[in-house]
């Protein structure tokens, strides 16, 4: 596993310099220099893993993301998910993917967690999925907010890739360690509160001219908002379901 991990960190570090792109880590050292650790990310764009994966890089560790698992349907995907220690997701049938990732954490791991689940179209915190906190209890790990900030303007939905020397700025922050305390719920509000609060900061000393469609909103940006956004995800959900729901019927006249 580890020497495939290994090649992919320095792919990783190869597409960072032939992009341009300047990366800025920030509190690395609140993630744990060993054990194990929830790590949540919020999530803005298709490229987040990169460097949220290189922070773990930099503090000497190896992070396991989890994945959804559609993407073992792509050979060259589902070979780096069995070969770096990926876990898969079935977003219908989670239970195997979540006893997994706490396995991972007992045994000492990073696990890198997505708690938004879907890319924020508003580039705002979305509604949190339970998972995270769930986790950090059942393992007895803390959980480390960290926070991804510019990689979005790479490749994000609803907007072309923007995969050139573009030499774009990308900040990478972690927050203090969040202590595994019960019930669940309160523990998944602190760590909301801990995001918003690193996100907002990480937001606001980024350069970014008025008017950008990668700012949000509330900072002069031409996100949508978060009620829009909604809307737009929704939308997304129902087409989604009316184009299965076809080819369901088109398979049951065959």
């Amino acid at each position: 596993m580890e020497p495939v991990f290994r090649s992919l960190e320095v792919a990783a570090r190869l597409a960072v310099r032939a992009t341009g792109t300047r990366i800025t880590f920030r509190g690395l050292d609140n993630l744990p220099a060993d054990g194990g650790a929830v790590v949540a990310i919020n999530h803005t764009g298709y490229v987040d893993f990169l460097p949220a994966g290189l922070a773990a890089t930099e503090r000497g560790r190896r992070m396991r993301f989890m994945i959804k698992a559609e993407m073992q349907q792509v050979k060259v995907v589902n070979y780096l998910i069995k070969h770096t220690g990926t876990i898969p997701v079935d977003r219908r049938a989670g239970a195997g993917a979540y006893a997994a990732a706490v396995e991972a954490l007992r045994e000492g791991e990073l696990v890198g967690v997505y708690p938004e689940a879907t890319i924020s179209r508003s580039f705002e915190l979305k509604d949190f999925k339970t998972g995270a906190a769930r986790m950090a209890l059942d393992a007895d790990v803390p959980i480390v907010p960290l926070i991804v900030w510019g990689a979005h303007r790479i490749w994000t939905k609803d907007h072309p890739k923007n995969l050139g020397h573009n030499k774009f700025p990308v900040t990478v922050a972690a927050g203090r360690p969040i202590a595994p305390v019960a019930p669940s719920s309160a523990l998944d509000q602190q760590l909301r509160t801990e995001m918003s609060t690193l996100l907002d900061r990480v937001q606001r000393e980024y350069p970014a001219p008025p008017g950008q469609y990668w700012m949000p909103h509330r900072l002069g940006g031409t996100a949508p908002t978060p009620a829009e956004a909604k809307r737009l995800d929704e939308a997304e959900l129902a087409e989604r379901a009316r184009k299965r729901a076809e080819r369901e019927a088109t398979g049951n006249n065959r």
